[in-house]
C-alpha cells in the first residue's frame, strides 16, 4: 500500500476528471431518470439499502463516480475490483475476506469495473457469495448486460441504465470545472459560453471526455499577466475530430447497423446516409457495410428492382478496389438507391417459409421423371421417366410435377405488386392458370 506524505502532490497533477469526483449526490450531474428526488436509486443510496446491481452504460456517464458515492455513503467495507487486472486467485481472495466480515456483522459491498470483461468461470467465482450475502456486487458495464453478464448472475442483480449526458449537463459540470478549486478556480481561465457550449457538443454525452478536452484546452491556451485566455485556434485542435462511441464487436456496432437497415426499409436516403457514415467515421470496414447492402438489396428490393442487387454488388468492387476515404460515396450512392428502390421483402419470406420446410419435415426423394440417368442402371430403374421437356412446346411450359408429391400444394413465392415485381406476380398468376387449365 501507497503511504501519503506531506509533500504528496498528486492530487494536483492527477487528471481534472478525476480531481472533480464529486463525493455525494448533491454534486452529481446526469441520470435524473434514477436520482432525481424521490427516484429508486437516490432512495437506496440515501437509505443505505441497495442491493447487487449493475450500472449498464456509455463511458463518462457516471457509473464508477456512482460507486465511489455509494463506498462513501454505505455502513460497509468498500473494495474496489477491476476486471482488466484481476483473476480467479484475486476473486476468491477477496471473497474470503468478505465472508470472514460477513460472520462479524460487515457488510461488504464489492464494486467490479468492466465487469464484461471477466469471462463465464470468473463470473461463477461471485455467484455463491452473492446469493448468500457474503457481497454487495456492483459491477459497472459498457456492454449489454444480457450478452455479457451470466444469466444466473443478472437474476440476482437489478440492474440500472445509464444515460449519455445531455449536453446542457455537461455545460453544468465544465463551468463547475472552471470555477472549482480543484479544477481551474484559482487560474482564471477565460472562455467565452460558446466555447463551453463547443467543448459540451464535442463531448457526446461524456463526462470525462469533457473534462479532458478542457484541460487540453487550458493547457493550450494563452498565458498572460491577467490569466489564461482560450482562442478558438487553440480550442479548434483540441476538437479537430470527434470521437464517436463505436465498438466494431460491441452492442453499439448491431445498433448501428441496425439502424442502417431499418432507415433504408422506411425509405429514408438521409437517415439511411448518416448511419452509414457514423459507422464509417467510427472505423468500420466499408466492406462490413457493402456486405449488409448487398443482403438487404434480395431481402428488402428482392424483384421489385433486381438493379439494386447489381448497384449493391458494385458497390463491394468499388469498396474493394478503393477502400477509403474515397469509397465512402460509393456506399453513399448504394444506400441511396436502396433506400428509393420499391421495396418487397417476398422473396426473403420464400426463402424462409421453405427453409422451415426444409429443416422441420421429412427429405422426400426427387420425382422419378427430374432426375438424372446417366446410367444404363439409371434408366432401367426408371430414372427420368416421364420427363417432359419444356421446349418442345410452343408455350414453354407442361403440366409435369416438380415437388414432392406430399408437398405439392406449397406455394413459397408470393410476389408483390411493388415496381417491376408486378410484372413477376402477372406472370407467375398466368403460368399458375395455365397449369390449372389442364
Amino acid at each position: 500500500m501507497e503511504q501519503m506524505t506531506l509533500f504528496d502532490d498528486r492530487k494536483l497533477t492527477a487528471p481534472l476528471a478525476s480531481r472533480l469526483r464529486p463525493d455525494s449526490l448533491e454534486y452529481f450531474v446526469g441520470q435524473e431518470h434514477l436520482l432525481g428526488k424521490g427516484k429508486m436509486l437516490r432512495q437506496l443510496i440515501e437509505r443505505d439499502q441497495i442491493s447487487s446491481m449493475i450500472f449498464w452504460g456509455p463511458p463518462g456517464v457516471g457509473k464508477t463516480t456512482l460507486a465511489s458515492i455509494i463506498a462513501g455513503q454505505t455502513k460497509a467495507d468498500f473494495i474496489n475490483f477491476s476486471a482488466v487486472t484481476s483473476g480467479i486467485k484475486e476473486i476468491k481472495e477477496v471473497m474470503n475476506q468478505a465472508e470472514n466480515s460477513r460472520r462479524m456483522g460487515i457488510r461488504t459491498v464489492l464494486f467490479v469495473d468492466e465487469i464484461h470483461r471477466f469471462n463465464k468461470a470468473q463470473q461463477d467465482a461471485f455467484l455463491p457469495f452473492v446469493e448468500k450475502g457474503s457481497i454487495i456486487l456492483i459491477g459497472a458495464t459498457t456492454e449489454n448486460p444480457s450478452f455479457e453478464v451470466n444469466a444466473a448472475l443478472l437474476s440476482r442483480c437489478r440492474v440500472f441504465v445509464l444515460k449519455a449526458l445531455e449536453e446542457k449537463d455537461l455545460v453544468k459540470l465544465l463551468n463547475n470545472a472552471l470555477v472549482h478549486p480543484s479544477g481551474f478556480g484559482n487560474q482564471n481561465v477565460q472562455i467565452t459560453p460558446e466555447q463551453v457550449q463547443a467543448i459540451a457538443a464535442f463531448a457526446n454525452g461524456d463526462a470525462r471526455t469533457a473534462l479532458n478536452t478542457l484541460e487540453m484546452a487550458v493547457t493550450n491556451g494563452e498565458i498572460s499577466a491577467q490569466g489564461i485566455t482560450i482562442t478558438n485556434e487553440g480550442l479548434a485542435q483540441c476538437i479537430s475530430k470527434k470521437s464517436l462511441l463505436y465498438d466494431k464487436n460491441g452492442e453499439e456496432h448491431y445498433n448501428l447497423i441496425s439502424a442502417l437497415h431499418k432507415s433504408m426499409r422506411n425509405s429514408d436516403p438521409d437517415a439511411a446516409i448518416y448511419w452509414m457514415m457514423r459507422m464509417l467515421e467510427g472505423g468500420e470496414n466499408p466492406l462490413y457495410i457493402a456486405r449488409r447492402l448487398i443482403r438487404f438489396a434480395s431481402e428488402d428490393v428482392g424483384m421489385a428492382d433486381s438493379h439494386a442487387l447489381q448497384v449493391a454488388v458494385a458497390a463491394y468492387q468499388a469498396c474493394h478496389f478503393l477502400g477509403m476515404p474515397e469509397c465512402d460515396v460509393h456506399l453513399t450512392h448504394a444506400v441511396t438507391y436502396l433506400s428509393l428502390a420499391p421495396k418487397s421483402n417476398a422473396l426473403y419470406m420464400a426463402c424462409e417459409a421453405c427453409k422451415k420446410d426444409v429443416r422441420e419435415l421429412r427429405a422426400e426423394p426427387v420425382p422419378l421423371q427430374i432426375r438424372n440417368a446417366p446410367t444404363q442402371l439409371m434408366k432401367e430403374l426408371q430414372y427420368g421417366k416421364g420427363y417432359e421437356y419444356a421446349h418442345d412446346t410452343e408455350e414453354k411450359l407442361t403440366h409435369m410435377q416438380c415437388m414432392p408429391k406430399s408437398l405439392s400444394d406449397r406455394e413459397y413465392y408470393h410476389p408483390t405488386t411493388q415496381g417491376e415485381e408486378k410484372k413477376a406476380k402477372e406472370r407467375l398468376e398466368a403460368i399458375q392458370e395455365w397449369k390449372r387449365g389442364r
